[in-house]
C-alpha cells in the first residue's frame, strides 16, 4: 500500500461512514423496530451500528495522517499500520453493521479480531511515529 492508496482508503471509508452513519439514524432506526419485536434487542443492533460507524470515521481519519506523514517520510511500519486499520474496520465495522442488519449473534464472535487489529494498528503506529526522522 502506497501513500496515495492509504489516503484514498481514509477518504472512502470517512466518506462511508457518514453515509452509513446517516442511514443508521434515519433508514436503520425506522426499520429495524418492523423486523424485531423486542425493544432491548432493537437498542443492541442500533448501538452496534452507531459503534461500527464511530471506529470507522476514526480509523478513516487516522489513515488520512498516516497518509500524510507517509509523504513525508517512508515507513514499513507506517504502511503495515494502514493496512492493519483498513483490515481492522473491514472485521470489525463489517461484522457489526452484519449483525445490526441480521441480528446473527455469531458475528459478534468475529468482531473482537477486527478490534485486536486496529490496537495492533494503533502500536505499531505509536512506534513508527516514534522512529520517525525529525
Amino acid at each position: 500500500m502506497d501513500q496515495r492508496t492509504i489516503l484514498c482508503a481514509g477518504a472512502v471509508l470517512g466518506g462511508l461512514a457518514v453515509i452509513l452513519g446517516a442511514f443508521g439514524a434515519h433508514g436503520l432506526k425506522d426499520a429495524i423496530p418492523q423486523w424485531v419485536a423486542d425493544p432491548a434487542e432493537q437498542a443492541k443492533r442500533l448501538d452496534a451500528w452507531e459503534v461500527a460507524v464511530r471506529y470507522q470515521m476514526y480509523h478513516a481519519l487516522a489513515l488520512l495522517v498516516i497518509g500524510i506523514v507517509a509523504q513525508r517520510q517512508t515507513s514499513n511500519g507506517l504502511l503495515w499500520s494502514a493496512g492493519l486499520f483498513v483490515f481492522g474496520v473491514l472485521i470489525f465495522s463489517g461484522f457489526l453493521y452484519g449483525y445490526a442488519l441480521s441480528g446473527v449473534k455469531i458475528l459478534g464472535a468475529i468482531v473482537p479480531l477486527g478490534g485486536t487489529a486496529m490496537i495492533i494498528g494503533w502500536i505499531v503506529f505509536a512506534i513508527s511515529a516514534w522512529r520517525l526522522r525529525n
